[in-house]
């Protein structure tokens, strides 16, 4: 059997079911929306656990699960190398973005991405319109190169960008993302272990950009007390989404 198949083959039966059932009630609708992208596993118990800690934590807006692989768990890894689908699955996303604004100007949205599906969060930031801008992004682990260029996206963003990443994400952040790629087909380490770092050519004013709003969240031992100890899975869990990424959706962190 091929080793890049070995090496993700327990994320699969590492899965479970999702249970997460979209909260998009009207009124909901009418104080934002905030996209939760799964990895590249699909709906699961995982990126469940991130819409339910998200509402469990009383943030003011809708909370919905946007799928955007095939739905068929056992394609991992087509949905990890399919770059040109995701490419049209990023337009997908942002042309979502734009007709919720349409409808709901002035509303925030923000988007939470996991591993994989931080990737095509990027890409749709890149594919949005000058005009047009999300409020926060929050990247968990995100299965993308480390010198992917933030440019566009940060500019895409009223907030900015927090990438949290962990040094002890190793198996797939590093030895798997070097052997099957990252999102943006590189090989290699991704950000979601080692952290984003601007690309060779920056201009002084990209460097400045990065530096104000990019927000890097290392692992630290803190973290603990929510059960996250550094692995690729533990920072989807309901507690440390409560901590730590509820309170940057609040109005009141802005």
């Amino acid at each position: 059997m091929n080793s890049r198949v070995i090496l993700f083959m327990p994320v699969v039966f590492m899965l479970g079911c999702s249970y997460f059932r979209n909260r998009v009630e009207p009124e909901m609708l009418d104080s934002g929306l905030t996209l939760v992208l799964p990895g590249i596993e699909g709906q699961s118990f995982f990126n469940s656990n991130i819409a339910q800690g998200l509402i469990d934590s009383d943030v003011e807006t809708a909370v919905e699960v946007h799928d955007w692989t095939t739905g068929w768990m056992i394609n991992f890894l087509y949905h990890l190398q399919a770059y040109g689908r995701n490419l049209k699955q990023a337009d997908i996303l942002a042309q979502k973005i734009i007709d919720y604004q349409d409808k709901f100007p002035g509303r925030p949205v923000n988007l939470v991405g996991h591993s994989g599906g931080c990737g095509i969060i990027l890409m749709a930031l890149n594919a949005l319109p000058e005009d047009r801008k999300v409020s926060h992004v929050i990247l968990l682990a995100p299965a993308v190169s480390r010198r992917f260029d933030l440019s566009t996206a940060l500019s895409r963003t009223e907030n900015g960008i927090w990438n949290f990443h962990s040094y002890g994400d190793t198996v797939l952040l590093i030895l798997g993302t070097t052997m099957a790629g990252s999102m943006d087909r590189k090989f290699g380490a991704s950000a979601g272990s080692i952290g984003f770092i601007a690309p060779k050519d920056s201009s002084e004013s990209q460097e400045q950009e990065y530096r104000d709003k990019l927000h890097q969240v290392h692992y630290h031992l803190g973290m603990l007390k929510t059960g996250y100890v550094g692995g690729h899975f533990g920072l989807t869990n309901r507690r440390f989404v409560r901590k730590y990424l509820s309170p940057l959706l609040r109005p009141e962190s802005n």
